[in-house]
């Protein structure tokens, strides 16, 4: 405990250091991380020559304590659920998702995004948020994509509706969890499951006609430049695909003169034998042996890679099973990557078609599309002779590709490489996956041991590499959660939070207990966004139970209070693990959280202070 002056300056120090840190988090003039980093040392300094001192002599705030963020088992969950979900990506388990709701909303975007977020937060109800904003990161930018707008319209959108969700039920966060056992510790009832089900469902509702409806419209419009160079562009390929017995492609029919199974896909010529077919296609029913000249993107042709690996490997058309088995084996082994080369003006392979260069042999790669800007002509891609300037889409395995580099006679546009989905491991991703939230959800293993196990599991598989993913684990997310943790504990220790409930007790003096309620919700709402969700969880249920007794009212409407507003952590990157975890797919800024979490949090602050007083008759 501490007392007298010395109290009162660290505490103003303890919020010092936060208003600093936000205005250097808002402002960007340092690095996310670099700020996060200096934070934690500028407490470690200060407390050691102003300790905060319990009744036997030691330091309440030691090096010990600011620095536990670091081995804090939510941090090493978030960590590990990166892993579990660069798995997922690298294995495109979850792309049938993304279409069935693309096709379920018959094309119509918000329609597809709004069926998306629904199904985020009736699953955030049972699940824990975090590995559901994990399962929906990769199918929304798969959304995104197919919708051509970018994941940042989006990704916003899924962590606060993952939050929402979380509210309507006793296991949607575990901050509720929380807030239970801290009422049962302080000799109050604790919640049931559905306790606060009703008002949760309001401020959920409507707070998801901002997330859904108003969010998709006033995100900003970002892309990485490794997203915008490596092909989400519309720039066609032209391809040759070969019809194999067995392929799901064999026995395809056109419909109205065009193949509408072949997504993206533009056929402009069938060869079979000797006899060419132009079209618009009547009665052509694809079969074994088929050649389809076609233009197409190359996230089209990625997807049909991944889809069926040997559809564009001519080569392999005629080949026996062995074989194709064999590249599959090896796809397997390594990682493949889809990069664009150009064909340099002096280069020997102008003249020549892709037969003839042998560019197999060469390069242990294989040429997919040849992207030719002057025409797209009706003949076999192999048989087309090269140009200067032509740009080549090449597959092969990661390593080959980065060999390639000064190439004599091919420019590598190493900005355009990106690894193909894993399509062969996606059945073991998925199952990994799986028996994490199965062991989590249900209590077998605790969900930080089942989350790093899952991790573990999925780079032994062989799903991942360690490379991927060590790649996986941000470091911006550590240096964050580590430093909100830090101020938390400091704020904590040194009275600083309940300075601020007893300042909010004294300025309602003889208001209402509705308006009393009401800014508690806000008071807690605020510094949910400063200290993570857990910290003002823990924190404000005693003070929640105190100020109910203090007033002569029922505890309930006070302890659901810090439930949803402990939730409220849409104004900061920090408040929630899960606005980190959308922070780098929708590359946002810390200052965008301010920007467009605010008025969520105010739009749930009114809700609940309209609906709950009614609802709890007070």
């Amino acid at each position: 405990m501490i007392f007298g002056d010395l109290a009162t300056f660290q505490m103003v120090a303890v919020f010092a250091f936060i208003i600093a840190t936000l205005v250097l988090y808002a402002s960007e003039k340092m690095p996310l991380e670099l700020t996060s980093f200096w934070t934690i040392c500028a407490l470690l300094l200060f407390f050691n020559f102003f300790p905060v001192l319990d009744s036997e002599g030691n330091n309440e705030l030691s090096a010990k304590v600011l620095l536990a963020g670091f081995a804090n088992p939510a941090l090493l969950t978030v960590l590990a659920l990166l892993v579990l979900g660069e798995g997922l990506a690298r294995t495109g388990v979850l792309d049938s998702v993304a279409v069935w709701v693309h096709e379920s909303a018959k094309g119509r975007p918000a329609v597809a995004i709004a069926i998306a977020l629904l199904v985020v937060v009736l699953t955030s109800a049972f699940l824990n948020n975090i590995p559901v904003v994990v399962i929906f990161v990769p199918i929304m930018q798969a959304l995104a994509v197919k919708i051509g707008r970018p994941a940042s319209r989006y990704m916003m959108s899924l962590s606060f509706a993952a939050i929402l969700g979380g509210m309507t039920t006793l296991i949607g966060s575990s901050t509720n969890l929380l807030v239970s056992s801290a009422l049962f510790k302080l000799g109050e009832p604790g919640f049931e499951f559905f306790s606060f089900t009703v008002p949760g469902l309001v401020v959920a509702s409507v707070g998801l006609i901002y997330v859904i409806v108003v969010q998709p419209m006033i995100l900003p419009d970002r892309q990485s430049y490794a997203a915008e160079s490596s092909g989400q562009t519309n720039k066609q390929f032209q391809a040759q695909l070969k019809i194999i017995a067995g392929s799901k492609y064999e026995g395809m029919a056109p419909v109205s003169g065009f193949f509408p199974d072949l997504k993206g896909v533009t056929v402009l010529m069938i060869l079979r034998d000797e006899e060419r077919f132009l079209p618009p296609y009547d009665e052509i029913v694809l079969q074994d042996g088929d050649v389809l000249v076609v233009a197409a993107t190359r996230e089209v042709l990625a997807d049909l890679l991944s889809d069926e690996p040997t559809l564009l490997r001519p080569d392999l058309a005629n080949a026996p099973a062995w074989k194709r088995d064999d590249v599959a084996d090896a796809w397997r082994r390594g990682e493949q990557t889809l990069a664009e080369a150009m064909i340099k003006p002096d280069s020997h392979y102008i003249g020549k078609t892709i037969k003839q260069i042998d560019f197999r042999r060469d390069t242990q790669a294989m040429i997919i599309g040849v992207e030719r800007r002057s025409s797209m002509r009706r003949h076999r891609v192999t048989e087309t002779p090269l140009e200067a300037g032509d740009i080549l889409l090449i597959q092969g395995e990661t390593e080959e590709v980065e060999n390639m580099r000064g190439h004599r006679e091919l420019v590598l546009m190493e900005w355009s490489a990106a690894n193909l989905p894993k399509p062969f491991h996606a059945h073991r991703a998925a199952a990994i996956f799986g028996g994490v939230v199965l062991a989590a959800g249900s209590g077998f293993l605790p969900t930080d041991v089942a989350a790093l196990t899952g991790a573990a599991m999925m780079v032994l598989s062989g799903a991942l590499t360690l490379d991927k993913a060590l790649r996986a684990l941000d470091q911006q997310i550590i240096m964050l959660i580590a430093a909100a943790l830090a101020l938390g504990a400091a704020m904590e220790e040194t009275g600083g939070a309940a300075f601020l409930s007893q300042q909010l007790l004294a300025i309602m003096g003889d208001a209402s207990p509705a308006l009393v309620l009401s800014g508690f919700f806000l008071l807690v709402a605020c510094l949910a966004n400063v200290l993570s969700t857990k910290a003002t969880a823990v924190l404000f249920t005693p003070i929640a139970v105190a100020v109910a007794h203090e007033t002569n009212m029922p505890v309930e409407p006070f302890a659901v209070a810090v439930v949803f507003a402990a939730n409220c952590s849409f104004a900061s990157p920090v408040g929630y693990q899960t606005n980190l975890l959308v922070m780098a797919p929708g590359h946002y800024r810390f200052l965008d959280f301010i920007k467009f979490g605010s008025p969520l949090i105010l739009i749930c602050w009114l809700t609940f202070s309209l609906f709950a007083p009614w609802w709890y008759g007070i």
